[in-house]
């Protein structure tokens, strides 16, 4: 609807102009509504003219009424200082609603077709157990990637694996020395995080450890055969456990590649940015002066010729975009990783590394009800298996007293889906730039906005379409009378079902999942409402009791197309 507004306005502007239309809060204040007039007002000619920006409404106003089709608006107005507020009539809802129900991929769109999107997420160290932060972090990327694929990019999914440096070094002296491969089989993560913790420790009274780690990793730099045998065991196990860890989130990788992939070109890199004179000495360590960007000069190789992150993340660019021509890369990334990008996205200027949209797409922390960074009572990071795992609990607990009848199996598959849902939900309603808190109650809520809430109101749906034996036929069907949803109840469900793909569209362009989430819980309460205030099963008129099933057997599609988009499962029955 709101493309059809667009249409009629841009057929009346001067080429160019910048318009936008929007729902606002309040009907009183139209269904759809323009500021344009205020925009138009501004311009030079108009100024001098004395043009008010009432005045040009007014105008404004009038001339859309002319040329919209006939019967398609109830009513046009200008409104102070100066917007243009449209309500549309009932037959354009019922019509439009015709054609929603008719579109199964309603709310796609193909403004990616035939263009690429990488993007990086989830992102974790191997044989390191994934927290809380990696929770975050794969949420938004898992969802955002969700997203792009609904609008008709083709998605690649990248987790960038850290594999490579010291810690590695570490890890195979703490084996030696320590290791049991039967506990590493048994529990690979665990037990590696655990030698990878004891090393430390053991340093603060064996100085001398350090010195084996860092030897250890140059060994593995150099190839030595026995070294490489145990990191690839290492990193083999950890992808394993990840990917089991990754299965009961529900996401999926493409591409699992990290930094070790890319550490024989470091040298090649370096020299050749020398050669091009991009790259300079600086106090022995090699670097790229970025003063044109007001940045710091970026390392790429230390004054003892080992390589950074910031070299291997320039190598992996220049990897992706010869093999994938991408469009866009998103890195999903915690804030404090900030200026790390910001040299980064500045070296590929340089460079002309530019040819795709480099976005950082940044998110704060997770912090417990008190406010404080999530953690143990042992202050050590609360593990993302940990997570999910109370969520489900919690919610197996909620749904034995919401649905007591159920079966054993049904009660632990609807848990998993609504305490895995209720924390990404809870994750992905909020602006990802803010810090989110874990409110247990309060996230697996079935009543506000939660993803209980929203997963309960499809289960309520797709439960009256069972017991009204509905069946779903084709939308010209003579038995469905779409005149019959003329109620306020109904028109403005169906209003609310238009705002679709625009909140994808949004959800979209600023690289949020928020505006979908607020989208999908606004929606839920105006389906609740409709459903609990218009007689549905109990309706005596056949032709217009199969038009009120329509109308939620779409907006159950609808919701629940939109949940998946947010990676979050819609059960049948809670």
């Amino acid at each position: 609807m709101k493309d059809s507004i667009l249409t009629i306005l841009r057929s009346l502007l001067p080429a160019g102009t910048p318009v936008d239309v929007s729902v606002p809060e309040q009907e009183t204040f139209g269904h759809y509504s323009t500021n344009v007039a205020m925009r138009l007002a501004s311009v030079k000619g108009a100024k001098k003219a004395g043009a008010t920006p009432m005045a040009v409404a007014q105008e404004l106003a009038v001339k859309i009424e002319a040329a919209a089709p006939a019967g398609f608006f109830e009513k046009i107005e200008a409104a102070a200082p100066g917007f243009v507020n449209f309500w549309l009539s009932k037959k354009t809802l019922q019509e439009e609603f015709k054609k929603v129900f008719s579109d199964k991929n309603y709310g796609r769109s193909e403004s990616g077709k035939k263009k690429t999107v990488i993007v990086e997420y989830s992102s974790p160290n191997i044989a390191k157990i994934l927290n809380v932060g990696h929770l975050r972090n794969t949420i938004i990327g898992e969802s955002l990637a969700n997203i792009f694929e609904f609008s008709g990019y083709t998605v690649i999914r990248w987790n960038y694996l850290g594999d490579w440096g010291t810690q590695f070094g570490k890890l195979i002296a703490a084996y030696r020395q320590w290791g049991d491969k039967k506990a590493v089989m048994k529990n690979p993560i665990e037990a590696l995080q655990k030698l990878y913790v004891r090393f430390h420790e053991e340093t603060k009274s064996d100085p001398e450890l350090e010195r084996r780690g860092q030897e250890e990793f140059k060994k593995l730099e150099g190839g030595d055969k026995e070294n490489r045998k145990l990191w690839k065991w290492f990193r083999e196990e950890s992808i394993k456990e990840l990917k089991r860890s990754y299965k009961a989130l529900g996401v999926d990788f493409d591409v699992w590649t990290g930094e070790s992939f890319f550490e024989n070109e470091m040298k090649p890199v370096v020299r050749e940015l020398c050669e091009r004179g991009i790259a300079e000495r600086s106090e022995g360590a090699m670097v790229i002066k970025l003063d044109a960007f007001n940045l710091p000069p970026a390392l790429i190789e230390k004054s003892d010729g080992a390589s950074l992150y910031l070299t291997r993340d320039i190598a992996n660019l220049r990897y992706r975009l010869k093999k994938y021509k991408p469009a866009k890369i998103l890195y999903v990334i915690g804030n404090e990783q900030s200026f790390q990008f910001e040299q980064l996205f500045a070296v590929a200027k340089v460079l002309k590394l530019d040819s795709a949209e480099l976005r950082h797409v940044k998110y704060g922390l997770v912090r417990g009800e008190s406010g404080k960074k999530l953690s143990t009572r042992e202050g050590r990071t609360v593990s993302m298996n940990e997570i999910l795992g109370k969520a489900v609990a919690l919610a197996k607990e909620a749904v034995q007293k919401k649905n007591a009848e159920l079966s054993e199996k049904e009660k632990n598959e609807i848990a998993e889906a609504v305490g895995i849902g209720a924390v990404k939900y809870n994750d992905l309603k909020e602006n990802r730039m803010t810090d989110i808190v874990f409110n247990w109650e309060r996230m697996l809520a079935f009543t506000g906005d939660s993803g209980p809430y929203l997963q309960y109101t499809y289960a309520r749906m797709r439960s009256i379409l069972r017991k009204s034996g509905y069946a779903e036929r084709d939308a010209k069907d003579a038995g469905r009378d779409f005149a019959a949803l003329d109620g306020d109840a109904a028109l403005a469900l169906m209003r609310k079902l238009f705002e679709f793909p625009d909140a994808v569209k949004k959800s979209n362009e600023l690289l949020m999942t928020s505006p979908l989430a607020d989208y999908l819980y606004k929606f839920a309460s105006v389906a609740n409402k409709f459903y609990e205030t218009t007689p549905i099963l109990k309706d005596e008129n056949e032709s217009r009791r199969q038009a009120r099933l329509t109308l939620i057997e779409t907006a159950a599609r609808v919701l629940k197309t939109g949940l998946g988009l947010l990676g979050i499962q819609a059960p049948e029955k809670i």
